[in-house]
């Protein structure tokens, strides 16, 4: 069966940056399983997939765009330390959840400085080109289920 839109795709993947650094790999781990056409995975990555079948392997080139998108300045800010007074172990690195116009929004403290915080709401991955090594490991047609909801089930799974 090829990948097209309502099937679930099971497939293995190893993503590197383009220094060739990997970032992120299924190896040793169940595969990585999802409703095709529902934007569940990167726009790139998912258009890659498309009519490709059981057993397929390809390495693709994932721009920005077709990603996490370009990093955008306007979601870095900076906060005093007395607003996350109720963060524990508060350091570089740390991400916290925030709520905001545009929902809930993840962000990464990348610089303490004195009494000011510097947040940045940008995925870490935005303005990076990703690289994938992958391997179609099972296509099927998704149940009525997940089609209603939007997102492949894990087998033994009951929706509410």
């Amino acid at each position: 069966m090829m990948i097209q839109e309502n099937c679930v795709v099971s497939f293995h993947y190893v993503l590197k940056n383009k220094a060739g650094e990997i970032l992120d790999s299924s190896q040793g781990a169940e595969p990585l399983s999802y409703l095709h056409g529902k934007k569940n995975i990167i726009l790139g990555l998912e258009k890659e997939l498309e009519g490709k079948q059981p057993s397929d392997e390809f390495n693709v080139a994932i721009p920005p765009a077709e990603a996490y998108g370009e990093r955008q300045d306007a979601l870095i800010t900076k906060v005093s330390k007395q607003e996350l007074a109720e963060v524990e172990d508060l350091e570089v690195g740390v991400q916290l959840q925030a709520q905001t116009n545009q929902g809930t929004q993840v962000f990464t403290v990348i610089e303490m400085e004195g009494d000011s915080v510097t947040l940045d709401g940008n995925n870490p991955l935005a303005g990076e080109e990703l690289h994938f090594e992958v391997k179609v490991e099972s296509v099927r047609e998704a149940t009525d289920m997940e089609i209603s909801d939007g997102r492949a089930h894990s087998s033994g799974e009951v929706s509410h």
